[in-house]
């Protein structure tokens, strides 16, 4: 095996140690998880004061990558998610990271580093809770969506990556899909008919709602149910 050190990432905010096969061959990301466990960002939104220092991702050659974040930074998340954000083919990671004194964004990253991110939330332990990604208006490219701080602002915020950043296209006020301390969070996309939709409940907990994004970036939604508890949203998840 054979082992380098790339130069740092974003002005030195990031780390990446790369090991790859001797031959260097041309290797894609195959699972990610979240390593070096902290309590230096005692935020505690998701049950318990442990976040992540670094990620980690294992390669198809048999290597990993080691992505090290800054002492003022955390993965404030559950797990890292694949998904092929830029629609070459092969998986990016999508991770909820956290700055100390300015909250969450939304990061993704590859086997390189740091490939795109939303601007910080701007204040300490302002949160973020992914719902996943699709080309959720059609038009080729995939949005990322998540809740801006879902115990407060109660925002869904659709974001697009186009050439090579994120550009948010979409929001909508009043929906939530978190509760302060679950270890979890619930809903997410399902591709059911013509169109993919965006299932979560609304801000007041009442009910379960389908958010779809039109071509022009307006988002519609409509009650597909009541809530109940968390397995009545994720329920939804299943085709009709």
């Amino acid at each position: 095996m054979q082992s380098l050190r790339y130069a740092p990432v974003t002005a030195g905010m990031v780390f990446l140690t790369m090991v790859l096969s001797a031959t260097l061959a041309v290797a894609e990301i195959v699972s990610a998880r979240y390593g070096d466990p902290t309590t230096r960002y005692p935020h505690g939104v998701l049950g318990d004061d442990i976040e992540y220092g670094s990620l980690i991702l294992r390669l198809s050659d048999g290597g990993q990558a080691l992505i090290s974040l800054p002492e003022t930074r955390v993965f404030e998340d559950i797990a890292p998610r694949l998904a092929d954000v830029d629609s070459d083919g092969t998986p990016e990671v999508i991770t909820v990271e956290s700055d100390m004194s300015l909250g969450a964004r939304l990061a993704i990253y590859d086997e390189t580093g740091l490939v795109a991110a939303t601007p910080f939330i701007g204040q300490s332990s302002r949160w973020l809770a992914p719902i996943g990604a699709a080309d959720l208006d059609g038009d080729g490219f995939v949005e990322i969506a998540y809740i801006d701080r879902p115990h407060l602002a109660k925002t869904l915020r659709v974001w697009r990556f186009k050439d090579g950043g994120l550009q948010q296209v979409a929001s909508k006020d009043g929906l939530t899909n978190h509760k302060i301390g679950w270890d979890y969070i619930i809903g997410g996309i399902r591709n059911c008919a013509d169109a993919p939709e965006i299932i979560v409940a609304t801000g007041n907990w009442a009910n379960i709602v389908a958010v779809r994004m039109k071509p022009e970036g307006r988002l519609t939604s409509r009650r597909i149910g009541r809530y109940t508890g968390p397995d009545s949203v994720n329920a939804e998840l299943n085709c009709p």
